[in-house]
Formats: C-alpha cells, sequence, structure tokens
C-alpha cells in the first residue's frame, strides 16, 4: 500500500508546511513536491490531486493522533483522569508541530464542501474518544447519570477547538499546553453530578 511508503509520509510533511504558510488556496502541487524534494510527477503517484493531499493528511495526522490518546487513555482508570489526557494530547499535538495546527485549525475550515464531508469522516473518530470517555464516566457516577451525552461531547470538543485556535489565530504566541489544566477542569466541573 503506498500509505506505507516514505515518499508517502515526505510528500504529506511537506503538504503540512506548504499549506499552513501559503493556505490551502495558493499551495500548488508543485510547491508541495519542492517541499517534498520529489518530482512534481511523484506527487500524482500517491495522490489524485490537492484535495486528495488534504484529506490524506487529515486522515494520516489524525489517525495517529486518534491511535496515540486512545493507547494513552487505556492507561487511566476514571474518566476524569482519561479526560485529561484528551485534552493534554490535544494540546501537545498542536503545540508539537505548528504547521498541524495551522492546517487543522484554520485551513481545514477554508476548504470546500466536498472536502469538509470527507474530513467530517475521519474526525467521527476523535468524536468516538470523546464519547467513551463520557459513557465511562457516566458508568462510574464520574459524570452526571442524567448527562446528555452529544449535548456534552459538542461541549467538550468545541471548548477545547476553540482554545486551540484563538492560540492559533494569536499566531501561538504563549504555551497552549499551560492551559490544558484550567480546561480540563471547567469541563470536568461541567459534566460532575
Amino acid at each position: 500500500m503506498k500509505r506505507d511508503k516514505p515518499k508517502f509520509k515526505q510528500i504529506i510533511d511537506a503538504a503540512v508546511v506548504v499549506i499552513a504558510e501559503k493556505g490551502y488556496h495558493q499551495a500548488q502541487v508543485s510547491k508541495i513536491a519542492k517541499q517534498a524534494g520529489v518530482a512534481d510527477g511523484t506527487i500524482y503517484l500517491y495522490f489524485k490531486n490537492k484535495e486528495d493531499i488534504l484529506i490524506s493528511l487529515f486522515e494520516e495526522k489524525m489517525g495517529q493522533f486518534v491511535e496515540k490518546i486512545r493507547n494513552k487513555m487505556a492507561r487511566k482508570e476514571s474518566a476524569v483522569d482519561q479526560l485529561y489526557v484528551l485534552v493534554e494530547n490535544h494540546f501537545l499535538m498542536l503545540s508539537e508541530d505548528q504547521h498541524l495546527a495551522i492546517v487543522t485549525q484554520l485551513e481545514l475550515r477554508q476548504s470546500n464542501k466536498d472536502i469538509r464531508l470527507k474530513i467530517n469522516k475521519v474526525l467521527k473518530e476523535y468524536l468516538l474518544l470523546v464519547d467513551e470517555v463520557l459513557h465511562s464516566g457516566v458508568e462510574s457516577g464520574d459524570f452526571s447519570e442524567d448527562l446528555d451525552i452529544r449535548l456534552a461531547r459538542q461541549m467538550v470538543f468545541g471548548t477545547i477547538d476553540e482554545v486551540a485556535t484563538t492560540w492559533v489565530i494569536n499566531e501561538q504566541k504563549y504555551d497552549i499546553n499551560k492551559l490544558a489544566p484550567g480546561v480540563h477542569s471547567l469541563i470536568a466541573k461541567g459534566l460532575r453530578p
């Protein structure tokens, strides 16, 4: 499978940089190829077009992220601790790759409807993690027994996402990781019985 090949990852990583620096609409495939150190035609051995690169980029990065968080959450027993892992690692992932932060928080949202629909399919895996934490918390009594899971998921994701977007819009001038305890505390208090 092409996703297992080094050039696939090389192109994805280059696309993150080019899209973050130029914006999705100004990011030409030739610029991505140059950043990746490959010929323009090589891109088309792995991707159909620029949209396919953007969708693949999100699938690849979000897939790795969800797997990493799922593994870390499995080591925590309480839903409150699992929620902290989710918040902390969301911010950590973005702070470790600031180009990716720009792409996920800004550029993906400016893409066309078809791209957004495909990206939403990938995002569902992340939202399932949130649901798992919420269900676990209700079952254990950590969270309110009459918790509206769907509304709570929107609140959890919306809060984390808004904090991350504000950080990106402010040109990442502060350490977003320092906000994790406060964000976690506010969310957890809203979920408790």
